[in-house]
């Protein structure tokens, strides 16, 4: 028996029964996923609280570490692309599982390895494991929440990246500081661990697996896979030709997410460093200023999900481009600003954080508007390689450059891919 195989459908639970089955499981896999894709996050950010004491310890340089983080993050997209199309068609309990299982196992071996090629290759194995963290997510969430209802629920899960982030920077800044850079990945990982069986046990997958009706059947809100009488059921290859690979606005919000992750990973995977070497924090403050980064973008991401469902009837783009005109005051702003202390230095790096998510958190239900449930995680991978693609500048790309112009080439290089995402929904139009 194949265990990512996905389950059969389960004898239809009798009609009086379905409302309270169906609100308990959609809650239940809510919490599941939120958990599940929450401890991804420490066992994937942790890197960047370890890397100044990295690079103090073992003389790694910020080209060797951006290096780390630009191979991380070209595995992980293609991962993420490529289980998405995998996720689609497979149980995501187990997927999920198998994932963070093993990213939990990658950080024990990283923390045990000294050599510049040894971490290299541990972490890009690690960015593939991670790659099976997302997708199965898409899969339940698209399958358990209707077309129209979102931008709410889908908000509320996608604050797993920022509460995630938020305790790993806190944590990962502590355990450096106190007990060494291994800390920040062994700790981690033996969370992972313990998460993953606790996720195993609550998370199921589709609602037919239950026994309970299509999402759509149940809410009355047919979506985007809804079918006209005589109209015939596009296989699952022509789904992805014609929704996905054929439409030129995918495209757009691919090339922008790109920039977008530009962004959001130069503050939150270099910001501890910058702060500890150029603005002289401690580490475990430049940790705990860093993750005010990810505590914003949850409630900007929150709003973004909110506007677009019951302000905008489902419209995405037009709340994309105003926080992306809002990031660019704002790191504008940042880069000048003159140094005063915790709480401007807090403040400057949570409004960043506050704006840049809102778009990261949009991109990925626009285009599962776009693909419809039953290729959601295919759609969402293909955003996402575009996105973790990104690492080429956000990773080595930055760390060389830093080498060479000193600090200021971030912000430089953010408002640069600021006004390209602008650009790339701004093409978009209406159809969004």
């Amino acid at each position: 028996m194949n265990p990512f195989a996905p389950p059969p459908a389960a004898v239809p639970v009798p009609p009086e029964e379905v409302p309270g089955k169906y609100e308990y499981w959609r809650t239940r896999q809510l919490y599941a996923t939120f958990v599940g894709y929450a401890i991804f996050y420490f066992v994937r950010k942790n890197l960047s609280c370890a890397m100044p004491l990295m690079e103090k310890q073992l003389g790694i340089g910020k080209a060797q570490l951006g290096g780390f983080l630009t191979a991380h993050g070209v595995i992980y997209g293609l991962s993420k692309f490529l289980n998405g199309m995998l996720a689609d068609r497979s149980n995501a309990r187990t997927f999920l599982v198998f994932g963070l299982l093993m990213s939990a196992l990658m950080n024990f071996w990283f923390g045990l390895s000294s050599g510049v090629l040894t971490l290299g290759v541990v972490w890009v194995l690690n960015g593939w494991f991670q790659g099976m963290g997302f997708p199965p997510c898409a899969r339940v969430l698209s399958h358990w929440f209707a077309p129209q209802e979102r931008g709410v629920k889908w908000g509320i899960w996608n604050t797993s990246h920022q509460v995630g982030g938020f305790v790993i920077l806190w944590l990962g800044g502590w355990l450096g500081q106190h007990y060494g850079w291994r800390a920040v990945f062994y700790v981690p990982a033996l969370i992972a661990l313990v998460v993953s069986f606790f996720v195993y046990d609550r998370l199921r997958d589709t609602p037919e697996s239950l026994g309970l009706p299509d999402i759509e059947v149940y809410a009355g809100q047919p979506g985007t896979d809804h079918l006209e009488a005589g109209q015939v059921e596009p296989d699952f290859a022509r789904r992805l030709r014609h929704r996905v690979f054929g439409n030129p606005f995918v495209w757009l919000i691919c090339l922008g997410n790109f920039f977008v992750y530009v962004v959001r990973y130069v503050f939150f995977d270099w910001w501890p460093t910058f702060l500890s070497q150029e603005r002289h924090f401690e580490l475990s403050q430049a940790g705990q200023l860093t993750s005010y980064f990810e505590v914003a973008g949850l409630f900007g991401s929150l709003l973004a999900g909110f506007l677009s469902d019951r302000w905008l009837k489902g419209r995405r783009n037009p709340v994309c481009l105003f926080y992306l005109f809002c990031t660019l005051g704002t790191i504008l702003y940042y880069r000048t600003m003159p140094v005063q202390g915790y709480w401007q230095e807090a403040a400057a790096v949570a409004a960043v954080g506050f704006f840049i998510y809102g778009p990261q958190f949009l991109v990925g239900v626009m285009v599962t508007d776009i693909a419809g449930k039953e290729a959601a995680a295919s759609a969402i991978g293909l955003t996402g390689f575009f996105g973790y693609l990104s690492g080429v500048l956000s990773g080595y790309g930055l760390g060389r450059l830093v080498e060479i112009y000193g600090w200021d080439a971030s912000f430089q290089l953010t408002i640069a891919c600021t006004l390209g995402a602008i650009l790339c929904f701004a093409l978009c139009g209406r159809k969004t």
